[in-house]
């Protein structure tokens, strides 16, 4: 079998490999992999690396961890070194387990990451066209401002909780694909998150409160000056 180095090779390789074994599920595709069939590989790459990609970035706010992250968890699936056990959760949820252990190793050695927000990043749903009114350039500008504020917010929640609101509302996991990911009880994942969107309300309450009394104090500087 190829290992590749870099998650600029993996990507470059997916790109040009021909489309195959689509219709596939993921433990078919598993099986065909063990047995070593790259093409297996491939194919299971273009289908879970997004969601891979955008979880550990919803996580720790660092493309480059998200990077590091994704090629960790594919470079898993390729050593074989994983132990994935289909009796207790999808191969997504396996998957999603890999990266988790993986975030929280880069997050406990990155204790002083600097995260971005960049509004451009798929951190949100797409919004319905019947709900955007074009040529809106004010209306544009809020959206990205609850963007980021929503961004923040989840960045911001202790990783116990910030992981099932990721997984659960961002990533749109069922309870028991959590469950199954984080190693709890799916009773604990609903609990965490129901705590985790309360805290959430408790933020974004705050940080309008706070973009309230800037914007005030901004309005009360410039009379000064009429």
């Amino acid at each position: 079998r190829r290992i590749w180095g870099t998650s600029g090779e993996l990507r470059q390789f997916a790109l040009h490999y021909p489309a195959m074994h689509s219709s596939l599920s993921d433990d078919e595709l598993l099986t065909l992999l063990r047995a070593g069939d790259e093409v297996a590989f491939v194919t299971l790459y273009r289908r879970r690396q997004g969601g891979i990609y955008r979880f550990a970035l919803r996580m720790s706010g660092s493309e480059a961890v998200a990077e590091d992250v994704t090629q960790e968890v594919f470079m898993t699936l390729m050593r074989g070194d994983g132990h994935y056990d289909p009796s207790r959760g999808s191969f997504s949820a396996y998957l999603f387990g890999v990266a988790r252990n993986q975030v929280r190793r880069r997050l406990e050695k990155d204790r002083f990451l600097s995260p971005i927000y960049d509004v451009d990043e798929d951190w949100d749903s797409p919004t319905p066209e019947n709900l955007i009114a074009l040529n809106d350039p004010l209306g544009d500008l809020t959206r990205k401002e609850t963007i980021a504020s929503v961004r923040q917010a989840v960045l911001a929640l202790p990783a116990h909780y910030r992981e099932v609101v990721v997984l659960c509302d961002l990533q749109e996991m069922s309870y028991a694909d959590a469950s199954a990911a984080l190693g709890c009880a799916v009773g604990t994942v609903r609990s965490r998150l129901h705590r985790a969107r309360a805290l959430l309300v408790e933020k974004l309450r705050a940080y309008q409160s706070s973009e309230g009394a800037a914007e005030a104090a901004q309005t009360d500087t410039a009379k000064c000056f009429v």
